[in-house]
């Protein structure tokens, strides 16, 4: 038996080696913003026209603008607006907290997250899959990790504004945020009232404050 699977394991791993090595001899695959991008990133541009600005993103230099509900910003640098980090497997995102400012429960389907204090304190958490949670307030220079999917949040905890950097694992980690998905669209009140036990006045006035409908 062991024999007759000789011969398959080493067309595996012949077949693995080859696709790494054609993988690897692409150097990079810079965004083409002129075509949509995909499930797998956007096209690549033709090498020709790539130009080092597109390996450089200016815009994390300037704070984001709080004056919101949620007295946050977050001011990204993924694929779709840092074209040089499409389909190497990082991007990066300035956060700014204004005092009271906070990051709800959200959640990155398609990366894990690196955080790094700059400025000020912020509380910041997970919620495992087995509903533990795990949380640390966080002061200059201190990091912490955020798995790939699971629930997390940021909350300012000082009295000044807070910033941060929040590196991840792909290029385009994608975003859903807890509120927003409930209370942010038509999803009818029945509906939310029967998967989260709150009552209808509660879930009209989130909606209300949210711009949901139904």
């Amino acid at each position: 038996m062991m024999k007759m699977m000789l011969p398959f394991f080493f067309i595996l791993l012949s077949s693995l080696l080859i696709s790494h090595s054609n993988a690897s001899v692409v150097d990079f695959c810079v965004a083409d913003f002129s075509v949509p991008d995909g499930p797998t990133g956007y096209a690549c541009k033709k090498q020709a026209a790539v130009t080092a600005d597109d390996f450089v993103h200016v815009g994390l230099g300037a704070a984001g603008n709080t004056s919101n509900i949620i007295k946050a910003a977050v001011t990204p640098a993924f694929a779709a607006q840092f074209p040089g980090v499409n389909g190497v497997g990082i991007s990066i995102a300035r956060l700014d907290l204004a005092k009271g400012g906070v990051i709800p429960f959200h959640t990155h389907p398609g990366a894990s997250e690196v955080l790094v204090v700059i400025q000020g304190a912020i509380s910041a958490g997970f919620v495992s899959s087995a509903n533990k949670v795990y949380r640390k307030t966080l002061n200059k220079g201190d990091i912490m990790t955020f798995p790939q999917g699971l629930l997390h949040f940021q909350v300012n905890a000082g009295g000044i504004p807070a910033i941060a950097y929040v590196s991840f694992s792909s290029s385009s980690p994608g975003l859903q945020i807890l509120d927003f998905a409930l209370f942010a669209n038509d999803l009818p009140t029945d509906l939310v009232k029967a998967t989260t036990f709150l009552d209808d006045y509660q879930i009209k006035k989130l909606k209300g404050v949210l711009g949901g409908t139904g």
